[in-house]
């Protein structure tokens, strides 16, 4: 079953709607104008809250919720863009800011006008120069048909957009690293409480929503939040769209409606495994979520069932894994990852990470003996939950629910001098998680 509605207006063969005459003729900015023209403030946000729509960048708060935390009466207020998308395996916010640039910015604007925003970012990580350059081409676009500035379509409202590129940082898409980053300061995460909603960018109350959560906000407007709360089930409401990659025989972003088996999304979107390849193990939400395996691909893709499972749909990357995968050396990986991306401000992730790594490459390499096993889950029960910010205990997730999974391809490796598990001559293990990127 398809259900198109962030790419409802792409054409058949994805064709892009980047410019805003061509954004306008799909009906582009007609939310933006109901929700200056006929809704106050306090309705927008109530048709969120009504919507049920959840946060798609990894988290799932209910953004209505989100969005009613500022406090009323402290100006000014900011909104923030999370567009620092760098989880292994994520691409999705790229192909919305590719092909749907305007709906993003109009999501943005509509989000600005319910909290009272009048300055709102985008924050979009380094290594997307082409998209933010597009994006700064758009803002100015809608800057000058009178979408963005000083009385927005001729009403009382008035907003700025500021685009900002950041320095390739991953731990820049914790939120409040971002705004730490986005006033000129090392990105680094800020103790919570205060929550930004209280005390955000330059200490005022700051929303950050992601790129997606952002895009379906003009389809709430303009349809109603009960409309959109018909869609998906009663937790999982809506749409997600799903980086799907590994050893599949069509990679790409697919929009699956939520509730639906993940077994679908596989066979029927992406055309199942690589020929002659069984499902081994995927992860359902990016480098960072908990591996689930063949008996869990008819889960229902929502956030409450792959939580049940033992996961979560975090931001929305789903990598799947045939038999030549090997998950020690995943795992090494995607340690080697944190390992590098840890900003290193608290001690069980800097040192942490670090020792993991080290053990990970020991164990790869055939030269670490059975004993190392326990020290291996020692030191990611000294880091999950013991953190600064989530980027150390998701360093743990993936290995410890692999090694639990997968204890005997562990063990295996165990003196073995090399990687026991069968590879092909492509070296399909190290090309797996590249393989988001590469579309």
């Amino acid at each position: 079953m398809e259900y198109r509605l962030l790419t409802a207006q792409l054409g058949p063969a994805g064709e892009a709607l980047d410019t805003l005459l061509a954004y306008e003729k799909a009906g582009g900015y007609q939310a933006l104008r109901k929700a200056l023209t006929g809704m106050t403030p306090d309705e927008v946000v109530e048709e969120v809250k009504a919507s049920g729509l959840r946060g798609r960048g990894g988290a799932g708060f209910p953004t209505g919720t989100k969005w009613s935390f500022l406090p009323r009466g402290v100006l000014p207020r900011y909104l923030c863009c999370n567009a620092d998308e760098s989880e292994p395996g994520c691409f999705k916010d790229r192909y919305l800011i590719d092909k749907l640039p305007h709906q993003l910015l109009e999501g943005l604007l509509i989000a600005a006008y319910a909290l009272d925003v009048h300055t709102a970012f985008i924050y979009i990580r380094g290594e997307y120069r082409r998209q933010r350059l597009l994006l700064e081409r758009c803002v100015e676009e809608a800057r000058a048909a009178g979408y963005i500035g000083k009385s927005v379509m001729g009403t009382d409202f008035s907003c700025d957009v500021i685009v900002h590129g950041g320095a390739g940082a991953y731990i820049c898409g914790e939120e409040t690293a971002l705004l730490s980053s986005l006033e000129g300061s090392r990105g680094e995460p800020r103790l919570k409480p205060p929550f930004p909603a209280v005390k955000g960018l330059y200490g005022q109350p700051t929303v950050v929503n992601n790129v997606e959560t952002l895009s379906n906000v003009p389809h709430i407007v303009a349809r109603g939040g009960k409309w959109f709360a018909g869609i998906g089930v009663e937790r999982g409401t809506g749409t997600r769209l799903i980086c799907a990659s590994g050893h599949i025989q069509r990679p790409g972003v697919y929009e699956i409606e939520m509730g639906r088996p993940i077994r679908e999304l596989l066979e029927e979107h992406c055309g199942g495994m690589l020929p002659g390849h069984q499902l081994k193990a995927f992860q359902p939400g990016g480098g960072s979520m908990q591996v689930l395996l063949p008996k869990d691909i008819d889960l229902p893709l929502d956030f409450d069932s792959v939580q049940k499972a033992g996961s979560s749909l975090g931001a929305g990357a789903m990598v799947f894994m045939d038999e030549t995968a090997c998950m020690v050396n995943v795992s090494m990986r995607l340690v080697d990852f944190y390992q590098h991306e840890s900003c290193g401000k608290c001690t069980p992730c800097r040192e942490g990470t670090y020792f993991e790594s080290r053990l990970m490459h020991r164990l790869e390499a055939g030269q670490a003996d059975k004993a190392e096993l326990a020290t291996l889950a020692d030191i990611c029960d000294n880091m999950d939950g013991k953190c600064f910010c989530p980027l150390g205990d998701t360093a743990t997730w993936f290995v410890m629910s692999a090694y639990r999974a997968f204890r005997d391809e562990f063990e295996q490796h165990c003196g073995a001098g090399r990687c026991p598990v069968s590879m092909p001559a492509t070296g399909s293990h190290e090309d797996l998680l590249m393989a988001g990127s590469l579309l």
